[in-house]
């Protein structure tokens, strides 16, 4: 052990105590043996290049060219999406796509190119493959939105996992997003990023990388037009970018550029072109539609580490009740367990927990549970002599069990790469169920194992079924989550069948949104962590997870009162809105901050009471489109230079623009409009785009635009109502209603309305299959005067 590992050894006794914190340096040890023994030194490596194209096979959807040392296939699937793959890989066995390779596209053919190259030609994208395996993405018009330099491969001489690099240029004016939860973004600056979920071991802030859910997928923006490039491979690895910069005056450019370096696996890819709704349209066909979120979801939720007992969770809710705030779901962490063991309940301090749901159920509050993978290791304990039993668990190359620590003491871990332990996993959720819960929150998955020295996760060298092709931590450790979010969603269908699944994870890899959605993990309290919290719920809509949300108020400290309020105001814009707070931070209550917070905190609260059927709408979007409730502000015009580099404001939908106060002190601030008529909710006041407005953000609220035309669906006195925002003169508008969505499988209503100006009136038609008809509900304009 040097001394830097010495030094962060005695931090993590320190934080978690010190019996404890002796057993992660048994396990750090324990870890450092087992990859010693496990995994096949490196040795000497040869590196290599594709070589000079020798031979083509055209096939379905593209074809296969074969290089002199290498060979790449490509395929255009009928989404428009595209593959390629290296050295034989292909679209299939893969954790991110949704079932199997979508069909290839019958009118995508491959031809030659010129100077020896090949190009494959298809309805949305032009693919050109150059003699020596350079590959350009271009649009129809042949316009170049990325080229990707030949790869080169490091191959161990003795065998085993070969390295690869792929390099790769965009334009000089492009910007980059995604890469997963990321919270430096939502636009990615020149640096490194680390693609390996990982525990940062502490509440992280802004620019802390890497974090608990990351994933190779990068969105690219420039004046040419919007791609998403994910590559299919779970290893750990580094994405170094560079943004460009465009030559002033007769000055050059220096195109952008992207180096993704892997330890590990299959070299392939797919890449989706076009405006950003088509793209993620075809990114949600590929992986998954995401899934919908029972309604009860959509309200707002509490959580503490620290609740202590049921009789403080009924002290919590009357709280609410007595000061009017709304409660949709409290969520109970690990303190309830019995020992921290995961399926279990402290009958001392939660004797009655299942008469405590049902009493919370009949006010309309749901009881969600955290769950951890972590399985204490002591015999007698009826999960883990189940695990034993069903030989379920990690083991090592020996056949060894692999332990670890977390919050139990000594650990073992579920192997959710095999089906069978999968189904094993699900079941387990009935004593959960029958406890009264109502949803489930995955923690420490990414899998978390406390050491006092290297990485806090299993040794790489611990063996998984990886669905029978057989492999290592390497390659299982940024699908572990996903995989356990696969293992519950399966297993409380069969439990709950009339009910929708309601799982959120704090880790995962590409196509998590098919089981559920994530919260950003134990942000850091402060004004950096709150700005955090916004760039990650947008980086993972864009990566096809759109249902997140923060810890309100940072998990870790005290806030002030105004960083608390300005925290619950942008929570309550967000698809997750969950306070949430460690236990040394203790109580997070908005009563607790004052009589000005509560009253301000109860009208954020009554304001997103009264958006639940606009959300529900979104929900019900995304499940159809991809598209993220979150959006950023070039959404619909990505060619807008200073829409593509405003990162403080966000589209909730198509209808609303929400600008969250995210510095101390302000009472106003600078919003960039997209191009159009947009109306400030609070005031009625129009504004023209694009264009910066400055507008008032008083201590009570924050502030969010309407666009001109919007019809939004609220709650009202009486039900559903219209709010509609009058058109621009000579202009129309519209929107969609989704009614009917509860927490079962029923399909909703949906119904489509347009506006339009008739003089001095604002007309609101509902569209049906035979012609327009009277809306359905009742409208109320606003905007009239100003439009």
């Amino acid at each position: 052990m040097n001394g830097r590992d010495l030094v962060r050894s005695m931090k993590r006794v320190g934080s978690v105590g010190a019996s404890q914190g002796l057993r992660t340096v048994r396990a750090a040890w324990r870890r450092r043996r087992a990859d010693a023994a496990g995994l096949p030194a490196r040795g000497a490596e040869r590196a290599r290049v594709p070589g000079p194209v020798q031979e083509v096979e055209p096939a379905p959807g593209g074809g296969t060219l074969r290089f002199s040392r290498s060979e790449l296939r490509i395929l255009v699937a009928v989404n428009g999406a595209v593959f390629w793959g290296w050295d034989g890989a292909g679209p299939e066995p893969s954790y991110a796509l949704a079932g199997r390779c979508p069909e290839p596209d019958p009118r995508a053919v491959l031809e030659p190119d010129k100077d020896g190259g090949w190009r494959v030609v298809a309805e949305r994208v032009t693919v050109v493959v150059s003699r020596h395996g350079a590959i350009e993405v271009c649009t129809p018009g042949g316009v170049m939105l990325r080229r990707e330099m030949p790869p080169r491969w490091w191959e161990p001489q003795d065998g085993g996992a070969a390295r690869w690099m792929q390099r790769s240029e965009v334009a000089a004016d492009a910007r980059f997003f995604g890469l997963g939860g990321r919270a430096s973004g939502p636009r990615l600056r020149s640096g490194t990023y680390r693609l390996w979920n990982t525990d940062p071991g502490r509440a992280f802030g802004r620019g802390d990388d890497p974090l608990y859910l990351t994933m190779p997928v990068q969105v690219v923006v420039s004046d040419a037009g919007t791609h998403l490039m994910f590559h299919d491979t779970s290893w750990d690895g580094t994405v170094t970018l560079r943004e460009g910069e465009e030559g002033a005056g007769s000055g050059h450019d220096r195109a952008g550029a992207c180096e993704l370096r892997m330890d590990g696996g299959p070299l392939r890819c797919w890449v989706m072109v076009g405006t950003p709704a088509r793209v993620l349209l075809a990114w949600a066909s590929l992986t998954g539609a995401p899934a919908l979120p029972p309604a009860w979801a959509l309200g707002h939720h509490h959580a503490r580490w620290g609740f202590g007992s049921e009789q403080e969770v009924r002290r919590v809710v009357a709280g609410y009740q007595e000061h009017g705030l709304p409660l949709d779901a409290v969520h109970l962490d690990i303190d309830h367990y019995d020992e921290h063991q995961v399926f279990t309940v402290d009958q001392d301090r939660f004797p009655k927990l299942a008469v405590l749901a049902e009493e919370l159920r009949r006010d309309g509050i749901r009881l969600v549970s955290i769950v951890d993978p972590a399985v204490r290791a002591t015999p007698g304990n009826a999960v883990y002599d189940s695990g034993l039993a069903a030989d379920v668990f990690v083991r090592d190359a020996s056949g060894q069990l692999v332990e670890g620590v977390v919050w139990p003491g000594e650990a073992v871990f579920p192997d959710f790469t095999h089906a069978r332990v999968r189904r094993w996993w699900g079941g387990l959720y009935a004593e959960r169920t029958a406890q009264g819960f109502s949803g489930f929150w995955h923690d420490m998955n990414e899998p978390t194992s406390f050491a006092a020295f290297g990485e806090p996760t299993l040794p790489r060298s611990a063996r998984h079924a990886l669905e029978g092709r057989g492999g290592d931590h390497r390659e299982a450790h940024n699908v572990y989550g996903l995989c356990m979010a696969w293992a519950a969603y399966e297993g409380l269908r069969e439990l709950v069948p009339e009910e929708r699944p309601f799982v959120f994870s704090r880790s995962g890899w590409a196509g998590l949104q098919r089981y559920g959605g994530t919260w950003s993990g134990d942000v850091a309290t402060g004004w950096p962590g709150l700005r955090a919290s916004l760039s990650l719920v947008m980086g993972l809509g864009l990566c096809g997870v759109p249902y997140s949300g923060p810890d309100v108020g940072g998990f870790d400290g005290s806030p002030s009162p105004e960083l608390y309020l300005r925290w619950f105001q942008l929570g309550a814009y967000l698809p997750l809105f969950r306070t949430h707070a460690s236990l040394k931070a203790g109580r997070r209550e908005p009563w607790e901050f004052g009589p000005e917070v509560l009253e301000h905190a109860r009208a954020a609260l009554v304001e997103r009471r009264r958006l639940l059927p606009y959300l529900t709408t979104l929900a019900y979007l995304a499940r159809r489109t991809g598209a993220p409730y979150v959006r950023p502000l070039w959404w619909g015009s990505p060619e807008d230079r200073a829409l593509r580099d405003c990162e403080d404001a966000f589209l909730l939908g198509d209808c609303l623009l929400v600008a969250p106060v995210l510095d101390p002190g302000a009472d106003r601030r600078a919003v960039q409009l997209p191009r159009g008529l947009w109306y400030d909710t609070a005031t009625g006041r129009s504004y023209r785009g694009p264009g910066q407005v400055v507008v008032d953000a008083p201590l009570s609220r924050i502030p969010v635009f309407a666009r001109a035309g919007a019809v939004i669906p609220v709650r009202g006195d009486e039900g559903l109502e219209l709010e509609v925002w009058a058109p621009a003169r000579g202009r129309s508008g519209g929107g969609l209603v989704v009614r009917g969505l509860g927490d079962g499988w029923e399909e909703p209503e949906v119904e489509r309305y347009v506006t339009r100006r008739a003089g001095r009136r604002v007309l609101v038609e509902r569209e049906g299959e035979d012609g327009v008809y009277e809306p359905s509900h009742p409208v109320r304009v606003r905007g009239l005067d100003e439009g």
